[in-house]
């Protein structure tokens, strides 16, 4: 249970990180960013998977490439579902997609380091 807690206040550190590089994506505190991470990890668990089976064809067609779009759907799609979290435009919900993503993975690969794999 702790793992999860740091976990998202890991990945609301990284939702700040990614609104202060500049990238077209903007919110206003920490407290919003825990509730954009939750909103994302949400989204991620029960909505991606969806869109994955309905664009499994075009995510082979394009040998995976298709996934970033749906990514970055996801981050736009919290943006609009969230008055404290703003997205420029595609692009930048695409840029900051994959700098969140890049930053999950270090975030996860680093707590399955400290805690373990259970």
């Amino acid at each position: 249970m702790i793992k999860l807690l740091v976990r998202w206040c890991l990945l609301a550190a990284a939702l700040l990180l990614v609104a202060n590089l500049g990238v077209g994506v903007s919110i206003s505190n920490f407290r919003s960013a825990l509730f954009a991470a939750l909103v994302l990890g949400l989204l991620n668990a029960f909505v991606r998977p969806v869109l994955l089976l309905l664009t499994l064809p075009v995510t082979l067609v394009t040998l995976g490439l298709f996934l970033f779009v749906i990514n970055a759907l996801m981050f736009y799609g919290a943006a609009w579902l969230l008055d404290d979290l703003r997205v420029a435009g595609f692009g930048a919900a695409l840029l900051a997609s994959l700098i969140y993503s890049a930053c999950g993975m270090v975030i996860d690969a680093a707590l399955s380091r400290l805690f373990g794999e259970a």
